[in-house]
């Protein structure tokens, strides 16, 4: 049967080609994908700096804005932080993504590279789940002036320098004050962001379909400081008002450093991050595998 996607781009985690949890090295992995890519009858490229990293020839290069435009299909091969990165490139332009993971399984690469070949076969007839994940969008205003902005799928987290002590932090929801909050920090998190590091910090998870964000302090002064949920339509603002050293983060990927007074105001973007799993998928089975819910337990 022919593929539903004709032109597909394979991504990769090119900062280095060693072993994975299966064994095979990332440029053997990506060359035994693009095989089998090829015998599906696919159109396939290769984003620009994987292949030059990789050292994988024969095969048309494109950026990522590139694959944006031109592409209806991309492969990511890689763990979490890989898919995080495409990801935000990608949701402008709607491109769908599938994630094949090389080590442990991922909550967004849920494809083991083991097992690549038979749930690609089935994904690529048109059998999957289709799943959309919501995307922050932030900004750090000095002064009245916007002098940083980024895009975040998992979290933007307001810490404190590494050899200091607590920031002070006032918090706004739509223009209400809702607290000043000393802390090491503060997490705006995604549903998507919701099993990273806010859960490390004692938040709740949040199944992807929910419109909400979660709010969570780290170690915060006043035990009574606990994570709340609020509806992503909200307009966030975190002023910091003492701290030395603070910084802003977005899924850890990029950084700002905090002066006192400057306000990081965090909206809902109107992108999302369209993720393909294969045919039975569920959130719950990547939660009880990534939690080990079911370690001790009979399931018989």
């Amino acid at each position: 049967m022919k593929s539903k996607f004709q032109h597909v781009a394979l991504i990769g985690k090119y900062q280095t080609i060693a072993s994975g949890a299966s064994g095979i090295n990332s440029r053997a992995a990506m060359e035994a994908i693009l095989e089998f890519l090829n015998d599906q009858g696919c159109e396939v490229v290769i984003e620009q700096d994987t292949a030059r990293n990789m050292g994988l020839a024969g095969y048309p290069l494109l950026s990522v804005a590139e694959i944006g435009k031109q592409c209806d299909l991309g492969l990511v091969v890689g763990g979490d932080g890989t898919m995080l990165g495409i990801g935000r490139q990608l949701a402008p332009f709607g491109v769908p993504l599938i994630g094949i993971n090389q080590g442990r399984l991922g909550f967004i690469t849920d494809i083991p590279y083991g097992s690549f070949a038979e749930n690609l076969a089935l994904m690529l007839r048109g059998e999957y789940v289709e799943d959309h994940r919501s995307l922050i969008n932030a900004q750090v205003m000095r002064d009245g002036h916007c002098v940083y902005k980024a895009m975040a799928m998992n979290d933007v987290v307001v810490n404190r320098g590494a050899t200091s002590g607590m920031v002070e932090l006032r918090v706004e929801v739509d223009g209400h004050f809702v607290a000043n909050q000393r802390a090491d920090g503060l997490i705006i998190a995604t549903p998507t962001g919701s099993t990273a590091y806010a859960l490390s910090s004692g938040g709740p998870l949040l199944h992807p379909s929910i419109p909400g964000w979660v709010m969570v302090p780290i170690a915060p002064h006043t035990l009574s400081n606990r994570p709340i949920v609020l509806a992503n339509n909200s307009h966030i603002a975190i002023e910091l008002v003492a701290g030395r050293d603070a910084s802003a983060s977005f899924d850890q990927q990029s950084l700002a450093s905090l002066m006192h007074g400057d306000r990081i105001e965090v909206v809902r973007s109107d992108h999302h991050v369209r993720f393909l799993h294969p045919k039975g998928w569920s959130y719950f089975d990547t939660l009880r595998e990534k939690l080990h819910w079911n370690e001790g337990v009979s399931t018989t």
